[in-house]
């Protein structure tokens, strides 16, 4: 089985990551996955959702969004549809699991996930660079001594597998994603625990063996990306 791209079905798509992206931004990266680019942004803002005022612990939490051109025919300009509300609850579920909320303070580290181009895999794009723009930020707060240390406890990636044309695939892009017969969208920490496994018989259903062979596939490509993650943030020591 050929790919649409030519890659080989356990080859990530070129990854690339550009930090500092946004001029004013506590921290910012502007992440690729092939054709997929998102701009993660992290604010750091004062003060906490009203049902954490008063216990000393910090938030964070996600928007998403897609830009109307960032498809191939116009999209209307977004606001709060399911699909966006979902995906910005996976986002802040995903980056929280890896922060300590004790350390953070009272405060809340809000990211942003801009979609400027989508050709598949948005949600995971968006948890792999909103990571870095969430570790800037606390590596700014941290410069800034508003913290004694990094409140990170582990790094945090994610990926899409699927089975395309009978082949189990990493990270689909959209022609392939609109055509798997089983789509599955991972989270997991360096650690190698599992934050979030969304899992979705498209065209068919899946045995436990085929999840089993997605998982570790999925594993494969997160290690991957979890070591682009260390590479881009060199100062970020767990």
């Amino acid at each position: 089985m050929k790919r649409p791209d030519g890659r080989k079905p356990n080859q990530l798509r070129t990854i690339k990551i550009t930090r500092n992206y946004m001029k004013n931004a506590e921290g910012s990266c502007l992440i690729e996955f092939g054709e997929t680019k998102v701009i993660c942004t992290a604010s750091v803002e004062e003060g906490v959702p009203p049902f954490l005022k008063g216990t000393g612990k910090g938030w964070v939490t996600a928007e998403y969004g897609m830009l109307p051109r960032s498809c191939t025919s116009r999209i209307r300009r977004e606001k709060a549809s399911g699909r966006t509300e979902e995906i910005q609850r996976l986002v802040g579920r995903s980056l929280r699991s890896v922060v300590d909320m004790d350390s953070l303070g009272e405060r809340t580290v809000r990211i942003d996930c801009d979609v400027l181009q989508g050709d598949g895999g948005t949600r995971t794009a968006s948890i792999t660079g909103g990571f870095i723009a969430l570790a800037d930020a606390l590596l700014w707060m941290r410069r800034r001594k508003m913290m004694d240390t990094v409140p990170i406890k582990d790094f945090v990636a994610a990926v899409s597998v699927g089975v395309y044309q009978g082949v189990n695939v990493l990270d689909l892009n959209y022609l392939e994603d609109s055509k798997a017969d089983v789509d599955m969208n991972v989270v997991m920490r360096a650690n190698g625990e599992y934050v979030e496994v969304q899992g979705t018989g498209e065209g068919g259903t899946f045995s436990e063996k085929q999840m089993r062979a997605l998982l570790s596939l999925a594993r494969r490509g997160i290690k991957d990306l979890l070591n682009l993650q260390r590479k881009n943030l060199p100062k970020l020591s767990l």
